[in-house]
């Protein structure tokens, strides 16, 4: 199991992240803050920013970083936000450089606590 203090705590009974073999799952992430648990004020772009810090930082207490992730899952409350999700996105997981992740966007009717995105990854170690 991976933890940190450096994303949110989990708010039922999963793990912030699971290291197997040579890969690491984190759990579904959003722009809550670590600190005071709760969703970071402003729009997508503030959420999306928090929301892949808090990624980054259980990505690296499992040993790995996001260069490494091979596939990412992106819940949008409204698809609209997409262009200003995707170029938060693209500083942290598609820099110049790297490959980016195999991807998968959806539209979900509702997120928890209501924010406005929900991402999840799979990274090699």
């Amino acid at each position: 199991m991976v933890t940190t203090s450096k994303a949110p705590l989990p708010i039922g009974p999963y793990a912030q992240g699971i290291r197997t073999g040579n890969l690491v799952f984190t759990a579904g992430q959003a722009g809550v803050d670590p600190a005071t648990q709760q969703v970071v004020e402003g729009g997508i772009v503030e959420q999306t920013v928090r929301t892949l810090e808090n990624l980054k930082a259980i990505l690296e207490a499992a040993g790995t970083g996001m260069s490494r992730v091979v596939k990412a899952s992106v819940y949008l409350k409204d698809l609209k936000d997409f262009a200003a999700m995707n170029e938060v996105y693209g500083k942290y997981l598609a820099p110049e450089g790297v490959t980016p992740p195999a991807r998968t966007t959806v539209e979900a009717a509702r997120l928890p606590k209501d924010v406005l995105v929900e991402i999840d990854l799979v990274a090699e170690i």
